[in-house]
């Protein structure tokens, strides 16, 4: 018989595989913060899995950094977080301290006038879940793709509402998706011959 992990407190989450299996990050409470649940996350990085290896990611809204974090965990090679807030952006900087990872790039910035400038060099693996109460998926979706921040075949995970419409580049095309209640979470797959066009 399996006995069921314990609850964690309220306000913890805790990072669901790889080599930082099981380390817990506070959740602060902040209004429109809304950390991904433990079974999407799973999902989600069980869907990576070919690819997260070796990869650069961006965590567009980082929030708790609980995206960016995981995908250190199964072996990510760069996470870089944006975050507006700053009590976020700090708490994120302490987590990543505490738990050792120094492949990373914590930057106290909005997210839209970040992804205004042209990117340095292109991520393989970007996050958007942005505050559902923003509507911010449209606008990142056309600045990732119009200022060079992603890969030629890069994977871009977006979570909505599901009554959310997505208008999104013609070169992103849904390659995985499911549902946990009102929410949608989706991974799309760049392909550079469409974006081309």
């Amino acid at each position: 018989m399996v006995t069921p992990r314990p609850a964690l407190p309220a306000g913890k989450l805790r990072i669901v595989g790889g080599r930082l299996r099981g380390s817990k990050l506070a959740v602060a409470d902040i209004d429109g913060l809304r950390p991904t649940p433990d079974r999407v996350r799973e999902t989600l990085f069980n869907w990576l899995m070919p690819f997260i290896d070796g990869a650069r990611c961006l965590d567009l809204y980082a929030g708790t950094g609980a995206l960016g974090i995981e995908a250190l965990s199964r072996g990510a090679a760069q996470v870089d977080f944006f975050e507006r807030d700053v009590r976020l952006a700090q708490a994120l900087r302490e987590n990543l301290a505490r738990l050792k990872q120094e492949a990373t790039r914590v930057r106290h910035a909005d997210a839209l006038a970040a992804l205004g400038e042209t990117a340095i060099q292109p991520y393989d693996i970007v996050f958007v879940d942005p505050p559902f109460a923003l509507d911010l998926w449209n606008e990142s979706a056309r600045l990732l793709e119009t200022h060079a921040w992603l890969a030629p075949h890069a994977l871009i995970y977006i979570e909505s509402p599901v009554e959310q419409a997505l208008n999104l580049p013609q070169a992103w095309q849904l390659h995985r998706e499911g549902h946990a209640g009102a929410v949608r979470y989706a991974l799309y797959r760049r392909s550079d011959k469409l974006a081309a066009r």
